[in-house]
């Protein structure tokens, strides 16, 4: 959870050649012990995700590369243009948890994981394959012109053998190909993740705050401008004049400005999802603001109970209305009658505008994500909180 460090869990022993070997001392362990080959299976053993373990026989040391580790030819990466079947859908998800269990961090944010299945999203999928299951996975989102982003994950038995760093230069190679400037997200900022991009030549042009608050008490009342008014989102009726709003109070920001209508129905199938939890500011029967919460379904019974400021916007025709401020207390308020103990947000961390309104109503940084490019790329994010 954000506010506290709890000790860390019992490791599920998953399958390596080694004895008793968990992911977490896998992913430290040096080059060439506990080394994954072809002929190992990243199922966890009795996992009911998949068969036993198919162990090697023998630890083969790491073939010398440019790293001096494992290399992966680009020809062992499997490109999809399509919707992931849900068979490698399914093995996204476990090689993502596999991942958080180890780094603390999701490696993977809402959105590649909303698009595995996506006939209609504009990415393209990369993935290392060992036995049965994924030992990476990358994907690039190339629904903006002229650029791409993407976001990968490596399994922590797949480590230090090269497959980061083939599916970065080959995800950059085919950007390169169709001129976009690709950049990659690195969530939680880890040591291993910037280690990759500078091998890479990227740099960090971009950096997107976690902010967290306790929530112990339900605050101040929300002070609304004269004629503004809050109510929830209505699906269905609301969708077309909540998707224009967002559009200008996020129009320079690259991913929240360009969400559609798939992706906003999309978010409304999750589990999450609450249209009484969707508030939505207007003045004179206009909408001008809008802050989505979201509370997650499958949180641990002996942990602080975690909301998410997910979405706060203002049309740009209402700023200078406080609206950002009265916007944040209505959800704080929302939160604290669901029994959430600790908020969390993201932010831009260039916004000072936003982290300003953010910071008198209690939070702090956290943690923050950074995106990296080539030195030759730009970061124009902006957003709009007032």
């Amino acid at each position: 959870m954000a506010t506290t460090l709890a000790p860390e869990p019992v490791c599920t022993v998953w399958a390596s050649h080694e004895p008793a070997v968990s992911p977490r001392c896998a992913a430290r362990a040096a080059p060439g012990c506990g080394c994954l080959t072809r002929h190992h299976d990243l199922h966890p053993r009795g996992s009911p995700a998949g068969p036993s373990a198919r162990l090697s026989s023998c630890c083969s040391r790491p073939r010398p590369g440019r790293d001096g580790i494992e290399g992966v030819d680009h020809s062992e990466i499997d490109v999809e243009t399509s919707p992931l079947t849900a068979a490698d859908a399914a093995a996204v998800h476990r090689l993502a948890r596999a991942a958080e269990h180890v780094d603390g961090v999701a490696p993977l944010s809402e959105q590649p994981l909303l698009h595995l299945l996506d006939a209609d999203a504009p990415v393209t999928h990369l993935m290392v394959r060992a036995a049965d299951d994924l030992a990476g996975y990358a994907q690039i989102d190339r629904g903006a012109p002229g650029t791409a982003s993407a976001e990968l994950v490596v399994h922590p038995l797949a480590r230090h053998h090269g497959v980061g760093t083939a599916l970065l230069e080959h995800s950059l190679e085919l950007m390169d190909a169709e001129d976009r400037m690709l950049s990659v997200w690195a969530h939680g900022d880890l040591p291993a993740a910037r280690s990759l991009a500078a091998r890479t030549g990227l740099v960090v042009v971009r950096e997107l705050w976690k902010m967290h608050r306790p929530l112990d008490a339900p605050g101040a009342a929300p002070e609304l401008a004269p004629g503004v008014t809050l109510r929830s989102f209505r699906p269905g009726q609301d969708d077309a004049a909540w998707l224009a709003v967002n559009a200008r109070a996020f129009a320079s920001h690259p991913e929240q400005g360009r969400l559609t209508l798939g992706d906003l129905q999309a978010r409304a199938r999750e589990p999450w999802f609450d249209a009484e939890s969707f508030l939505l500011a207007e003045r004179d029967g206009e909408l001008v603001g809008f802050c989505w919460l979201k509370v997650p379904a499958d949180q641990a019974q002996d942990a602080p109970r975690v909301g998410e400021i997910y979405a706060l916007g203002v049309d740009p025709s209402a700023q200078g209305l406080r609206l950002g401020t009265a916007l944040t207390a209505a959800g704080l308020a929302r939160l604290h009658d669901l029994g959430v103990e600790v908020v969390e947000l993201y932010t831009e961390g260039d916004n000072t505008v936003a982290i300003r309104t953010y910071t008198a109503a209690g939070f702090t940084r956290a943690t923050a994500d950074v995106q990296m490019a080539r030195p030759s790329a730009t970061a124009d994010t902006a957003e709009t909180v007032v």
